[in-house]
């Protein structure tokens, strides 16, 4: 997909629907590019295909939209988010993903309740005015950029072997911030990876953002 047919598909939901503009905040925002930049050393080095990838707590789509366009290959992304406000938001952003075989396709969903073995899903057919038939997808590849607004539970139930892509910050304060960690050792501590391909930390203007990325 072209970059500005993704900039209709953006400033269309930014026209229809009632968003948190924090999603396009510096920090936000610098925190996917980092996770960008860095899985594509490391998918790279280590020969991984997105397959399927799970985002879980996706907002608004945005990181998805961002991977989207830097990888430009042929992989499908779920996005997963108990709000329910977000699915179509998220859908529209990627509209042109969303349309093509569903290789976008935001999903209403407690991260808690996920299968990471083998998830069935459904959504509204417009075309065929009913629910589709379920979907079942497997993930390939597994990330939570907001580690700080969930405990562990829902980590504990990914089988291992699977690769996974976690983001945390220690901003304690900010509301939501229920498992903010102090700094990376407290991050990799609470999540054991078997195998670990990265382990950093970005400094931003009011916290500092931790990254893992590896194997479960």
């Amino acid at each position: 997909m072209k970059f500005s047919s993704f900039l209709h598909d953006l400033t269309t939901a930014t026209a229809i629907y009632d968003m948190d503009y924090n999603c396009f905040s510096t920090g936000q925002l610098q925190s996917k590019e980092w996770l960008i930049e860095v899985f594509d050393d490391v998918r790279r080095t280590k020969n991984i295909h997105l397959g399927t990838t799970f985002i879980l707590c996706g907002w608004y789509g945005i990181l998805a939209a961002m991977m989207f366009l830097k990888y430009q290959m042929d992989c499908k992304i779920r996005s997963f988010d108990i709000d329910p406000a977000c699915e179509k938001i998220a859908d529209q952003i990627n509209k042109g993903y969303s349309s093509d075989n569903w290789r976008f396709k935001a999903i209403t969903q407690n991260i808690y309740d996920i299968n990471f073995e083998k998830h069935s899903w459904q959504c509204w057919s417009n075309k065929n005015n009913r629910m589709s038939y379920p979907i079942v997808d497997k993930p390939t590849i597994i990330i939570n950029t907001a580690c700080e607004h969930t405990d562990s539970k829902w980590f504990e139930k990914i089988p291992n072997g699977k690769i996974v892509i976690l983001q945390s910050n220690d901003s304690f304060e900010e509301e939501g911030h229920i498992n903010a960690v102090a700094n990376l050792d407290d991050f990799t501590s609470m999540y054991p990876l078997s195998e670990i391909y990265y382990a950093g930390q970005l400094e931003l203007e009011k916290f500092t953002r931790f990254m893992l990325i590896g194997v479960k």
